[in-house]
């Protein structure tokens, strides 16, 4: 029997315990993560990546273009390298000169159009842009390894592979920006384009390309400083280095703001694990599979190390926990019928990062049954209010799957001791001290959980057979309560189950969530707002990815020199 035919279906998870900000801030990648997806989109259709213009010069500096075939279409990177000062190199959003700037470009722009980009891309947030631009971003030079990288080349030898493995990257993107903003093309424009339909494929395509540019660039300049004897990166290099990026505050509101699409990517998952548990006896093959990726799971673990007292304490306990996992998970062991729930029963009492890096290594084996769900991932609707509805059956919904929220205690100062802003300058969410700082007044409505209880307490006052309709009329403060409720109800993973304003609220659990589903790894905490990551490491590079074996690339390991 296959795998397929034994997995009708098992329980999903409920979202009283995957929807809570500890668990989602110990998410790991999986084969549904985006940049997952769209590899495996352009090596099935066989792509093939061109390098139309290169006028970079011998410094490093100038213009680049790169096209790939995409779903029928063609779409290129337009890459600007230009001077930065010392003093002006921040990761900071802030920031008004980098390294390098970038456009995703609709097509393949011919001179006008690239003068145009030229002239505006190095600005970003200051240029103008057209409908013709998809995606703007930029990023900074690590510039340890970056000048390693190419004074190391240019005396024919390959950089240090010990620094390769700390840093990941030569260069590291501070936002990737898209879906209308500063005049970009509006995701409308791109939502039903095969290979562009999924949840931000257009970004990441942006930065697998990225991704090439830097590598191009530093190879560039060793040939530069020595024509006759510069090295090229060793293939297995050039596969390891990703590209890096820097995220904020600006990106953890957008798991709220967007709940269809968050219950989607939730559910997604969800229903992956799902399946896979449901395989009662999985083939010798898929058995050896996963030890395989087991044991490359707990290398991969080895090479990641982090500054952050508390992430780190975290991987050093997630290490000793998966060398556990290896040692019980023999093969006579998973030889017995249904090991993939054994093994989630097994794990139940480790910690989350235990819990959810094995989610994602169950996965893994198992693209027949989990790939064709990143199909459903996207959403380009919102909430829609039901006015007609009585508020006695809305009450019951308050009922039947707030509880969390109507438990908090909003008298306590530490449950409201946070507030979300927009900030003034650069148009981005912040995050406040209630009792410390100015701006309350001004809160985003990420207060959700405040919010459903003040919907109790007007509903506990009101009439039962009244329409919400009519109760919105009279109390339109609380519209987006009733709206966020009745889709929960639809949608059971579409809701955060803890308070966004609470002390207790981590941001870096919704940066870390958001960006496993991107497939971000090495995770690099700067505080509790911000953190450094790696994408695309370990994945094919732009010249192999036609020919390299397909999505085989989690939990890269970079080997000791043969």
């Amino acid at each position: 029997m296959s795998a397929q035919a034994e997995a009708p279906a098992v329980a999903l998870r409920p979202p009283a315990e995957v929807m809570r900000l500890q668990r989602m801030g110990a998410f790991f990648p999986t084969r549904l993560s985006f940049m997952r997806s769209l590899l495996r989109r352009l090596q099935a259709e066989g792509a093939e990546v061109s390098r139309p213009l290169w006028e970079i010069g011998p410094e490093g500096y100038g213009r680049a273009l790169y096209s790939v075939p995409l779903g029928g279409r063609t779409y290129s990177l337009a890459a600007f390298a230009t001077p930065l000062e010392p003093e002006r190199r921040t990761d900071r959003v802030i920031a008004e000169a980098w390294d390098s700037s970038y456009v995703l470009y609709d097509g393949v722009p011919d001179r006008a159009e690239l003068d145009r980009l030229e002239a505006n891309a190095p600005r970003q947030e200051a240029g103008r842009y057209a409908a013709s631009d998809l995606v703007l971003s930029r990023a900074n030079k690590s510039l340890r390894l970056f000048e390693h990288a190419v004074e190391s080349l240019a005396a024919g030898r390959q950089p240090d592979r010990r620094m390769v493995q700390e840093i990941g990257y030569f260069m590291r993107t501070t936002a990737v920006y898209g879906n209308g903003k500063f005049g970009l093309a509006d995701r409308a424009r791109i939502a039903r384009r095969p290979g562009l339909e999924g949840p931000f494929q257009a970004e990441m395509l942006t930065v697998w390309l990225i991704r090439g540019f830097t590598q191009d660039l530093v190879e560039h300049g060793a040939r530069a400083r020595n024509p006759a004897g510069a090295a090229l990166l060793a293939p297995d290099l050039k596969r390891y280095l990703g590209i890096g990026n820097a995220t904020g505050l600006g990106m953890a509101p957008f798991l709220v703001s967007h709940p269809l699409l968050l219950n989607n990517w939730m559910l997604a998952r969800e229903t992956a694990l799902a399946r896979v548990r449901a395989v009662t006896h999985p083939s010798p093959a898929e058995r050896a599979r996963f030890r395989e990726l087991l044991e490359r799971a707990g290398r991969h673990l080895e090479q990641w190390s982090v500054e952050d007292r508390r992430q780190m304490e975290r991987i050093r306990r997630l290490r000793g926990e998966l060398r556990e996992l290896a040692g019980l998970a023999g093969a006579a062991w998973l030889a017995r019928p249904a090991p993939w729930e054994r093994l989630m029963e097994t794990v139940a009492g480790r910690s989350e990062e235990c819990q959810e890096l094995l989610v994602s290594l169950l996965l893994e084996p198992y693209g027949r049954l989990v790939d064709g769900l990143a199909a459903e991932m996207a959403s380009d609707g919102e909430p829609a209010l039901q006015p007609a509805m009585r508020l006695a059956a809305l009450a019951a919904l308050l009922r039947a799957h707030c509880g969390w929220a109507l438990a908090l205690d909003f008298g306590a100062p530490e449950e409201t001791a946070l507030f979300w802003y927009v900030s003034e300058e650069k148009l981005e969410p912040r995050l406040g001290l209630r009792r410390e700082e100015p701006g309350a007044e001004k809160e985003m409505p990420l207060d959700v959980a405040r919010q459903l209880q003040a919907l109790a307490g007007a509903l506990a006052a009101a009439d039962p057979e009244e329409s919400v309709a009519a109760f919105l009329l009279r109390r339109p403060e609380l519209r987006q309560a009733v709206r966020r409720l009745q889709t929960l109800a639809a949608h059971p993973y579409a809701e955060i189950r803890d308070n966004l304003i609470g002390a207790g609220c981590l941001p870096i659990d919704l940066l870390r969530c958001k960006l496993s589903f991107f497939g971000a790894a090495k995770f690099d905490p700067k505080s509790d707002r911000w953190t450094r990551i790696t994408l695309f490491q370990g994945a094919p590079t732009r010249e192999e990815i036609a020919t390299a074996p397909p999505d085989d690339w989690c939990f890269p390991v970079l080997e000791a020199a043969p």
